[in-house]
């Protein structure tokens, strides 16, 4: 491929991106679409994308590390790759790479039925359809796929207020209980997701909420026990830099950082949940770790790469007319 391919076809993609942006997926507040970007894992090959097609869905997979196009296929319906913060994490794919769960744009809050499509990765063979009663986002998935967590939002004026609820996808069925601290079982969950980091294995989603007008706080879900902790960060309350922060897990798991830049304001230990202020030492090594998520010009270069994959799959479906064009 020249340059000048490569060039256009990056350039096309961002426009697809521009024209998508009135899209959501399943969080309350609107323009929030990981599709395009995509989701992968620490170990995985592909990315996993998703371009609109009219009344149907591209959904592909793209190498991470050439952008080549593994696999695609056309949906029927309108889906996405869940964000599960603000900042525009994905979600949806497990750690063992099997399982990808896709779910139906928001169009306005509240919504009465809730949609998600559950298909069998790298084959992206369709499985199981979801469709919920009531108003639900996607949280995560368990590291083999069994189990996916939800976010059902319980006041249809009040977007921070929310309970997270199991699905057990082995079943086929939603569980009855929500999935609560045990330590701290009657508090009520409020607050808007900021950011979101994974454990290196899958197994531990760490996420960070604004608090709703409270004290902000870290959600750290344990996706294959179906329990959680509530790590409350009072070093936090009321700073007015709180929505640029972004959650980081250690190589080893032991730490997750909060950050703001390239500053860690705070770390919090996995295996206490107790946070406290970094030492230079710690501060240095937090900076310098991985978890799933990327840094920003990784992410960049990644992202530039899933689109020009995902604009040139588009141009061929429609030069061999496999979907019609979009508005």
């Amino acid at each position: 491929m020249s340059a000048r391919v490569a060039a256009l076809l990056t350039a096309s993609a961002a426009a697809l991106v521009v024209i998508g942006a009135a899209r959501a997926d399943g969080l309350p507040v609107l323009g929030v679409d990981a599709g395009p970007t995509g989701v992968t894992t620490s170990a995985g090959a592909a990315r996993y994308v998703t371009i609109p097609a009219g009344r149907k869905t591209v959904v592909a997979g793209v190498r991470r590390d050439r952008g080549r196009i593994i696999r695609s296929r056309l949906l029927d319906g309108t889906f996405t790759i869940p964000a599960v913060a603000y900042d525009g994490s994905a979600s949806g794919l497990s750690a063992d790479g099997r399982t990808l769960v896709l779910i139906t744009p928001r169009t306005s809050f509240p919504r009465a039925r809730t949609t998600l499509l559950v298909l069998r990765a790298p084959q992206l063979t369709p499985g199981e359809t979801i469709r919920l009663r009531g108003d639900f986002s996607f949280d995560a998935i368990s590291p083999r796929g069994h189990l996916m967590y939800l976010i059902q939002y319980t006041n249809p004026k009040d977007p921070t207020r929310y309970a997270v609820r199991a699905y057990d996808l082995v079943r086929g069925r939603l569980l009855h209980a929500p999935v609560v601290d045990p330590r701290e079982t009657d508090e009520k969950m409020r607050g808007n997701p900021i950011s979101r980091a994974l454990s290196p294995d899958g197994r531990w989603a760490y996420t960070l909420y604004d608090g709703g007008g409270g004290t902000p706080f870290v959600h750290a879900l344990d996706t294959s026990r179906r329990t959680a902790r509530c790590i409350d960060l009072g070093a936090l309350k009321g700073s007015q830099y709180l929505w640029r922060l972004r959650l980081r897990v250690s190589r080893d798991g032991d730490l997750l950082a909060i950050r703001d830049g390239k500053e860690v304001e705070l770390l919090v230990s996995t295996l206490t949940f107790e946070p406290r202020r970094p030492s230079a030492a710690k501060a240095a090594s937090a900076t310098g770790s991985t978890g799933y998520g990327l840094g920003w010009p990784l992410t960049a270069l990644a992202a530039a790469g899933a689109f020009a994959a995902a604009a040139a799959l588009i141009a061929f479906g429609r030069r061999k007319r496999l979907w019609p064009r979009t508005s």
